[in-house]
C-alpha cells in the first residue's frame, strides 16, 4: 500500500482519552474503523462497547455513515497539523435506550 494512501486518524473517547493515531488506507470504511475501535478499546474503562453499532464516529461535526471511506470523510479543509485527523467516539449501547429515544455516552461534552 502507498505511504501517500496512508491517512493518519486518531480516536478521541469520550472521556477524552484516545486511540491511536493509526494509519488508514484512504479506502477504509467507516465500519471498519469501527471495529477497529472496539478491538482496541481499554479494557480499563467503565463503559466498553460490544458491537460496531454501538460506536457513533464523529468528524467536522457529522456522524460517519458506515459504507462511507476514509477518503470520503476526510476534512474539507487544508492540512491538519501532524497530518492526524481526529474523529470522536461517542458510545450508544443498543441495549440502554430509554422509551422517549436513545441515551448516548459522551454526546454532551461535544454539543
Amino acid at each position: 500500500m502507498p505511504e501517500e494512501d496512508l491517512v493518519e486518524l486518531k480516536f478521541r473517547l469520550f472521556d477524552g482519552s484516545d486511540i491511536g493515531p493509526i494509519g488508514y488506507s484512504s479506502s477504509s470504511t467507516v465500519a471498519m474503523l469501527k471495529e477497529r475501535v472496539i478491538s482496541e478499546w481499554p479494557k480499563d474503562k467503565k463503559i466498553i462497547p460490544k458491537v460496531a453499532n454501538d460506536v457513533k464516529l464523529i468528524s467536522g461535526g457529522k456522524i460517519l455513515e458506515n459504507n462511507k471511506t476514509v477518503g470520503q470523510c476526510r476534512p474539507p479543509f487544508g492540512e491538519l497539523p501532524e497530518g492526524i485527523i481526529v474523529m470522536h467516539v461517542v458510545v450508544q449501547p443498543s441495549s440502554t435506550k430509554t422509551k422517549t429515544g436513545k441515551l448516548i455516552y459522551g454526546l454532551d461534552e461535544y454539543f
